[in-house]
Parts: structure tokens; C-alpha cells; sequence
């Protein structure tokens, strides 16, 4: 009873696929892809997948048999990159269809993202906080489009809310993700009341049905090459298979997070909201975009090399593979362009590299500036400054000279002193004026160049700090964040009757996929990006 109730979504989704929907073949499938033709799609469906690292898809490539498969066979660029400092799940999903980087976007981290007392969340828990994008600046693609046709719709899906609503922007459309609760939900910035068609899918209470469900691996265990039981995982506890969900709906439902599940939930509300709101089936061209979020809270949890990490990417393959069936029978699949890629990669579990040896010397170590931040703030309390005029926000550091100036304090000896405070702690590779980053050589210095991408030219930050590879700030399992590239490394494809099937090898950057998709539908973005169209790919 607990393995078939844990697999209910997937099998509810292949229903969907198979019975409502009907099968599409390979050959179909083929002719749709190789179809010539000038129109712009009716329809572009963008799927990021929050964590999901470049390499993986090589990784478990003998795995992968439905949804990445068939993607892969797009067109794929396997140099691509978040190229930009913090790589955090807020500035990468603002930079996927703005194609901008976050030094323009102004959403820099997950703090400085999409949370907004201002705006209450419609339905959910009273714990939870409302949100908008109202931090978010400029336009996306769904502006360029609406600007084209002002009939262009948009529809967004994801278990996050900053998943939801960055890719979108600051334009109305219809936004949800999920709550603790259980249930999808947006903030009254989007609408004053929930439609009839998210009540009654929230009404069938899915997650509740998960209460002391197990989440089972779906095939042998001898058939995983990573170890089940590592002491790194999960803090050491609930860290080997099956894993047993709470016995309560509400524990179930949060829990629900942190397996496959959640991303099988999140395609079978999207594919509702498609067929409920009609998006795609216009003259016009429609946004479609959804967030799998399931990756991230896996691979903070269990790490990006567990047994667990494993089986959520074949999983997901499955929930890829019935998502598009339905999609192609709900929507033609010659008018639909779709478009994959993540919002940054990962590090593997701190320890867990230094055992192995990939991380070295003071490589692989979990680093805070606590004390040496006390140290400056108490200097600064003893002078008579209030302490907060030393605005320290893990990688950054601003100081607010106004504040300081009574009390005849040098603004870059205060700096100065931290930087060398910092620099002793074990952990920190560097610590850098942002004004100087911006004139290092880029080619020779990429970390320099992911930080100019980043810190906004009118921001206060003063100083950067960067990390030693494999080092991370966060108390979680295993995180990301960094500029380096096993962090900011993520896949990238296009798939549709518009672009040319192939390996690219090229060096690309996820800002180039807004302004490609942008002229494959044939707009033109309302203001000035970093993105360039990536012409090679396109038929």
C-alpha cells in the first residue's frame, strides 16, 4: 500500500498521457521536429529545473529514456553557464527570460528577491509570507511579447514562488506555486480571489493522500552505482531507502518537497492550468513556464552525488516524458517551441569532496565571518556608529560612509581591515573591491567577471567574497551559491520545428536564451540585454 499510494502522481500522469491525451509516436514526434516553416510558435514552453547541474545528464544518460531524452535530441549547448556570481535560485530565474544578468535585473540574491509582506498570499499558511516581483526590474519575454500582440497571455507554475514569478516578471498573468499547506497559490499582487479551476484541483488534496506513503528507488538496487547509506546525507538520519513520508497530511505535505513527487504534482497542475486557461491556443504567441523544483530541496538535503540525486533525475525523466504527451495532444506540437534549462548547478557535500579528494587544503570547508564581523561592528558601537552602518550580507559587505563621517572614520581603512580579517579565515579565496573587479582582464579572471555581472553599477556593495572551491557558507547539507563552475554550470536546449538539432560546444550563457527565443518568435526585447540571439541554432 505505501509503494503504490508513493508513486500515485506518476501513475495519475500517465494516465492523463496515454488516456485523455492518446500516445505520440517517435515518428510523429520526428516529423514534428524536422517540419520546415517560417510561423512563430503559438505557444513557448520554458522548463527550468531548479539544481539541475550540466554534467548530470551525461552522468545518467543510460537512465534517461523519456523527457530529457527526447530534449536532448534538440538543439543542445553543453557549455553553457548562470554567468553571474551568486548562483542562487532568485538571480538565476530572474536572468533565464529577461536576458539580463542580475547587475541589471537588481534581483542578486534569494534575500533580495521575491518575499513581500505588502502582498498575502490567497490561500496557505498564516506562517507563510506573501510575494511580488516588485524588486524585479525591466521586462521579460512575456513583455516583448505582449508588445508585439497585447493578446499574448502568460501562464507560470512551480513549487517556489520566486520560481514562479521571476521568469515572468512584473507583468499580471497567471502565477502559482505551492504552499506548505498543500495546496498552489498566488499573492493578491496577481488577483483578489483563487479561479474556480485551482480550488477544485486543490479540492482533490493530492498531498494529503501522501500521508505514510514511502518513497521507494523504481528499480533495483544493485543497479545504482552510489552507496545508500552515507553518514553526510540528510544530517544522518532518514538518509537511506525507502523513505517513509509523516504520518499527517500537513507533515506529508512538506515533506512532499523533497521527493519526485513534488515535480509530478507541479506538472499535473500545469498541464490543468494550460487546458483551463487556454494559453497557447491564440493566433498569437503564448508564455508557458514551468519550474521543477523537487532537484533543489533533494540535493540540499541528500547532496548532488546521492542515491537520492540519482533516482529524482530518473524520475523526473518519466515526469518530462508524460508532461510532453500530454502537452503535444493538449497543444499542437507544431505551433509549440519549448526551451530547457536550470537556474544554476551544485556543489557536492563539503566533507563528502574532501574525502574523496577532490577538495584540497582549505577547499571543502563550511566558513563563517561571524567573529570578524562582531569585531568591526563593536569597533564601530565603540566610536559611537551604530553597528549597522556595516551592511554585511554573507558575500557582500557595504559600508554606509554617511554614518561614519561624525566620527572621523576612514571609510577604506575599515574596509581594508575586514578584507584582511576575512582573508585569514580558512575557506575564503579572496576578498575584492567591486569597483576593481570591474577592470580586471575577464578572460583571465572569470570569477571577476561573474561579479560584474552581478553587483548593479548603483549599488552600495563595497566588497565581494569568494569562497574556496567547494566551500560554502550554508549550514545545509550540501549547497550552491558560488561562482565557480560546478555552480554556475547548467544544461541548455531548444526543441521545436524552429532550430537546428545538434551538440553546440560553444561557450553560452542562460541570458542568451530569452533573446533566441524572442527571435524565434519574432520580437524584439523593449530595452537594451547581455543576451545575444544564438543564430547558429535556429533553422
Amino acid at each position: 500500500m505505501r509503494l503504490r499510494l508513493a508513486r500515485w502522481v506518476v501513475s495519475a500522469g500517465l494516465l492523463l498521457s496515454s488516456l485523455a491525451c492518446g500516445h505520440v509516436t517517435n515518428s510523429a514526434e520526428a516529423a514534428s521536429v524536422g517540419a520546415q516553416g517560417s510561423a512563430a510558435p503559438r505557444l513557448i514552453v520554458f522548463i527550468t529545473v531548479d539544481q539541475l547541474r550540466a554534467d548530470l545528464l551525461d552522468r545518467y544518460r543510460s537512465d534517461l529514456r523519456f523527457g530529457f531524452a527526447r530534449l536532448m535530441r534538440g538543439a543542445r549547448f553543453v557549455n553553457a553557464f548562470q554567468d553571474h556570481a551568486i548562483t542562487e535560485t532568485a538571480p538565476g530565474h530572474a536572468s533565464t527570460m529577461s536576458g539580463r544578468f542580475p547587475s541589471s535585473t537588481g534581483i542578486t540574491s534569494n534575500s533580495e528577491g521575491v518575499a513581500d509582506r505588502n502582498y498575502r498570499l490567497l490561500t496557505g499558511l498564516r506562517s507563510e509570507i506573501g510575494a511580488s516581483p516588485l524588486r524585479f526590474q525591466g521586462t521579460t519575454l512575456t513583455d516583448w511579447l505582449a508588445a508585439k500582440d497585447p493578446k499574448s497571455r502568460a501562464l507560470s507554475v512551480s513549487m517556489k514562488d520566486r520560481a514562479a514569478i521571476l521568469p515572468i516578471g512584473r507583468s499580471k498573468q497567471d502565477v502559482y506555486w505551492y504552499s506548505l499547506s498543500g495546496s498552489f497559490t498566488t499573492s493578491n499582487y496577481y488577483r483578489d480571489t483563487l479561479p474556480q479551476w485551482v480550488s477544485e484541483f486543490n479540492a482533490r488534496r493530492i498531498p494529503a493522500k501522501y500521508a505514510g506513503a514511502e518513497w521507494a528507488l523504481s528499480r533495483d538496487s544493485t543497479s545504482y552505482r552510489e552507496p545508500d547509506l552515507v553518514i553526510y546525507e540528510s544530517n544522518g538520519g532518514d538518509n537511506v531507502f525507502p523513505h517513509f513520508f509523516p504520518e499527517d497530511t500537513l507533515g506529508a505535505s512538506n515533506y512532499l518537497r523533497a521527493t519526485p513527487t513534488m515535480d509530478s504534482l507541479t506538472a499535473l497542475f500545469a498541464l490543468e492550468g494550460l487546458r483551463q486557461t487556454g494559453v497557447g491556443l491564440g493566433v498569437q504567441t503564448d508564455m508557458f513556464a514551468v519550474s521543477f523544483s523537487g532537484t533543489d530541496v533533494i540535493g540540499h538535503k541528500y547532496g548532488p552525488d546521492s542515491r537520492e540525486a540519482h533516482e529524482n533525475v530518473i524520475r523526473l525523466d518519466q515526469t518530462l516524458g508524460w508532461f510532453l504527451d500530454s502537452l503535444f495532444k493538449l497543444r499542437d506540437s507544431n505551433t509549440v517551441m519549448i526551451a530547457l534549462t536550470a537556474d544554476h548547478g551544485m556543489s557536492p557535500i563539503p566533507e563528502l569532496a574532501r574525502d574523496r579528494g577532490e577538495a584540497t587544503g582549505d577547499q571543502g570547508l563550511r566558513v563563517s565571518l561571524r567573529e570578524q564581523v562582531a569585531a568591526v561592528r563593536a569597533g564601530l558601537v565603540a566610536k559611537g556608529v551604530d553597528a549597522r552602518a556595516f551592511d554585511y550580507d554573507v558575500e557582500t559587505v557595504s559600508l554606509d560612509r554617511a554614518a561614519i563621517a561624525p566620527a572621523q572614520l576612514k571609510a577604506d581603512s575599515i574596509l581594508d581591515a575586514f578584507g584582511r580579517a576575512a582573508r585569514k579565515v580558512p575557506g575564503v579565496a579572496r576578498v575584492d573591491r567591486i569597483a576593481v573587479l570591474r577592470k580586471a582582464n575577464f578572460d583571465r579572471d572569470p570569477i571577476a567577471r561573474r561579479w560584474s555581472h552581478h553587483i548593479p553599477a548603483a549599488s552600495p556593495v563595497d566588497l565581494v567574497i569568494t569562497l574556496t572551491r567547494y566551500s560554502i557558507w550554508s549550514s545545509s547539507v550540501a549547497s550552491h551559491g558560488s561562482p565557480y563552475d560546478q555552480d554556475a554550470s547548467v544544461p541548455m536546449m531548444f526543441y521545436g520545428r524552429w532550430v537546428k538539432p545538434g551538440r553546440y560546444t560553444a561557450f553560452t550563457r542562460v541570458v542568451d536564451m530569452g533573446t533566441t527565443l524572442a527571435a524565434i518568435a519574432g520580437v524584439k526585447p523593449t530595452e537594451r540585454v547581455d543576451g545575444i540571439v544564438l543564430k547558429a541554432a535556429i533553422r
